[in-house]
């Protein structure tokens, strides 16, 4: 067997993402291995997201050219390969820049990586074409030992792509417009994967919520009733979904978080500023009020549920005022966690180009002000659970002799002493103690069991 070896980048959809590209490439004699020494193939699988995403990516290309020299010390030869949106959007200067780089290749087309892998042997391979077929239609099925080795909980991308253009981001340019798969595929791989032991799915998207993937009448279906669907089956106890827009949360989705106990209570739902001024030149298509709003009708829907968001701090002329608007927003909403950003201008959006661009100094300041606050809440949250029982899912041993853990329904960590064969259970624990990060519980024992 060869082995393959990738290193992933940025979200959740990039860790699916390289997932199916090993499914892509097992039926060709490669399997995973977390050595990279041993590797035949290395894969960096890039997210253009976070801040000087492609220098890092250069930095990680010279340190796998080091990889690369040694093995071939030893006579043996290795395929190294670029993927994701940095090769999407710098594909051509990645080849320039990184003679030892074989293979570059976009997030649209993945499925014939098998083909370029063996094209690189003799010459290097560039794709970074959005390629007519639907690559969903081209890879193979994981394989059931394959899916029990990645645990109990699973990612599944129902939709790619973003028609949002917001100013600050490159999704659409290198992810493309909003795509949805179809219903019966995402069910008959949530299937797949709950034969493998999952039971717990997170559905992913750049903007899952827009979802609007055929059904078996060749009619959009909405994320609600892909969600009522996969409810019904068997064995999938936990439902999530990730990452949507307040535009698209339909009444019949907030509905879906009431009448869906499959459907976990923790909702991440993206703001991005509390400030009318600097959303509407994000281009977010929403107010401040819009967003309090919606939030108010979620939780009325679902009480108990967690929300929690993203910001981006230091846009392009955001003056004190339009910081404090965010902080007064992140106040009135009280956050579970949240995913907070400095500002930094991506080549090729809207936001580069503008003017008034705040000095560093302001943004790091800013930034530092906001986690403050957020990591406050998170605290908060996690304090407010000292006392509740809650069902978790138990994936793991601990850290400590005798202690294992999971996650609670609002995504929380929590570990508890118990023995080992209750992993892959639900089980429900009483919380003693909890700080920002987890919480410490105590499991309640069903009738007829005995405390070890």
């Amino acid at each position: 067997m060869k082995k393959i070896f990738i290193k992933t980048f940025g979200c959740q959809m990039n860790v699916y993402d390289s997932n199916r590209m090993l499914d892509a490439l097992a039926p060709h004699g490669y399997e995973n291995s977390d050595d990279i020494e041993s590797a035949d193939l290395i894969l960096l699988n890039t997210c253009h997201i976070r801040e000087k995403a492609s220098e890092k990516v250069f930095s990680e290309i010279g340190r796998t050219k080091e990889v690369q020299q040694r093995r071939k010390e030893l006579g043996k030869e290795t395929i190294i390969g670029v993927a994701g949106c940095v090769a999407q959007a710098q594909g051509e200067e990645i080849m320039k820049r990184a003679p030892a780089v074989d293979l570059v290749f976009g997030p649209q087309s993945y499925h014939r990586l098998p083909d370029m892998v063996e094209r690189a042997k003799t010459k290097r391979v560039i794709d970074t074409d959005f390629p007519e077929e639907d690559k969903f239609n081209f890879l193979p099925k994981p394989q059931q030992a394959v899916t029990k080795k990645r645990g109990l909980t699973a990612f599944l991308t129902v939709q790619e792509g973003c028609d949002k253009f917001c100013s600050f981001c490159v999704v659409p340019y290198t992810r493309g417009v909003e795509q949805s798969r179809p219903v019966e595929q995402i069910l008959a791989e949530a299937k797949d994967l709950v034969l493998g032991g999952v039971k717990e799915i997170t559905l992913l998207g750049q903007n899952v919520n827009a979802y609007h993937g055929g059904d078996a009448l060749d009619q959009s279906a909405s994320l609600s009733k892909l969600l009522h669907k996969l409810a019904n089956i068997d064995g999938l106890e936990r439902i999530r979904y990730t990452t949507s827009h307040p535009n698209d949360m339909g009444d019949d989705l907030i509905a879906a978080h009431r009448d869906l106990p499959q459907l976990m209570p923790y909702l991440h739902l993206p703001v991005q500023s509390g400030s009318n001024k600097i959303l509407k030149s994000m281009n977010r298509s929403h107010t401040g009020e819009e967003y309090i709003e919606l939030i108010e009708r979620i939780r009325e829907a679902r009480p108990d549920i967690a929300i929690s968001g993203d910001f981006i701090v230091g846009f392009p002329d955001e003056s004190d005022k339009d910081f404090e608007d965010t902080l007064d927003l992140i106040k009135k909403v009280k956050y579970s966690s949240a995913y907070s950003f400095k500002y930094s201008p991506r080549p090729g959006t809207p936001g580069a180009l503008m003017k008034n661009q705040v000095p560093e100094k302001v943004r790091v300041e800013r930034l530092a002000r906001l986690q403050i606050l957020l990591n406050q809440q998170q605290g908060e949250f996690n304090h407010n659970a000292v006392g509740k029982i809650m069902p978790v899912l138990i994936d793991k041993k601990g850290r400590i002799e005798g202690q294992i853990g999971g996650r609670s329904p609002y995504l929380q960590a929590v570990h508890f002493n118990a023995p080992e064969n209750l992993i892959g259970l639900i089980r429900n624990v009483k919380i003693i103690s909890g700080d920002r990060h987890s919480l410490k519980g105590e499991l309640i024992l069903n009738d007829g069991e005995e405390k070890t």
